[in-house]
């Protein structure tokens, strides 16, 4: 009886174990499927948005991610009214993101639509946001090159419209506001204000009541960009991944490939976007042959190259 009962318990703790490791399996090969349908579905999506341009050289050599080489992104926000494609368009908002990833600081600095410029490709002088408008991506990178005297290694454009469905992908987003205003039935407070899409698009495009006009218009988008990629660091993207990727699928195109994102995570730059330093270009509004542009003076051009120069290492 005693040899019989001992049989009995090995038998139940066998089966025991081989319940618990075809449990483990199970949930084992479900994460593992998907992980993999995420991972499909990102790839997917970066190959729809990856738009590769040709550019003037400035660097005199590559940027090597895996030595954690600074980088820059030019963004720029693009209204042609619609969602959509972006093919269409002037570059309503245009922001210079450096990264560099040993300080782990990140640089924004917004470039004022009505800069007066050269538009590199064009044989022109005018607003910066007609490089877009007169030769797409290509085009406007190398006004900024020019003008800023400094590389742009990537680019990421949105359809202005497309950002109320990125915000709302990732669940709403809190902007501290520097003033308080009402615009398109929305009231916003100074200070901390909670948003959804449509109140996001409202805010990022209000400008008649800013004292500061286009530079407060393009302050407030550029704490909107902040405050979803602040929102893509903290929130858990396996939750809500198919949303925000199709929000990417549907408004963004950028030069940056599946390869690139993950060199990024694992080289310490998407976490360098915790500590994001704001700055902006600034001007003197006046006219010139009847036409309204903001004109910048060589002492600020000079600071403003001195800082994305330094943080970019290029001292």
């Amino acid at each position: 009886m005693q040899m019989s009962e001992k049989r009995k318990r090995k038998r139940k703790k066998r089966w025991g174990l081989r319940i618990f490791f075809s449990v483990l399996a199970v949930l084992l090969l479900t994460a593992g499927g998907y992980v993999y349908s995420v991972y499909r579905n990102l790839n997917k999506t970066t190959d729809t948005i990856y738009a590769p341009v040709e550019t003037q050289a400035v660097r005199e050599a590559g940027v090597d991610l895996t030595q954690q080489t600074p980088i820059s992104i030019l963004l720029m926000g693009i209204d042609n009214g619609a969602e959509g494609r972006t093919e269409a368009g002037r570059s309503d908002s245009m922001i210079v993101v450096t990264i560099n990833p040993k300080t782990q600081t990140t640089t924004m600095v917004s470039i004022p639509r009505d800069t007066f410029s050269e538009i590199v490709g064009n044989d022109s002088y005018d607003k910066i946001n007609h490089a877009y408008w007169f030769g797409g991506a290509e085009m406007a990178i190398n006004t900024v090159q020019k003008l800023l005297g400094i590389p742009i290694d990537y680019y990421a454009s949105i359809n202005m419209e497309g950002l109320k469905q990125m915000v709302d992908a990732v669940g709403g987003i809190t902007v501290d506001s520097p003033l308080g205003f009402t615009s398109r039935g929305y009231t916003f407070v100074e200070g901390s204000n909670q948003m959804d899409g449509d109140a996001a698009l409202a805010f990022s495009r209000m400008r008649e009541e800013d004292p500061t006009q286009d530079t407060g218009r393009q302050d407030r988008q550029r704490l909107i960009i902040e405050a979803i990629i602040q929102n893509l660091i903290q929130t858990d993207m396996l939750l809500s991944y198919q949303d925000i990727l199709h929000s990417l699928s549907a408004n963004v195109e950028t030069s940056l490939q599946m390869s690139d994102f993950l060199a990024l995570q694992q080289n310490g730059y998407v976490s360098a976007a915790a500590n994001i330093k704001q700055d902006h270009l600034g001007g003197v509004g006046g006219l010139r042959n009847d036409v309204y542009y903001s004109f910048v003076d060589g002492a600020e051009l000079n600071r403003v190259q001195e800082v994305l120069k330094t943080e970019l290492e290029l001292q």
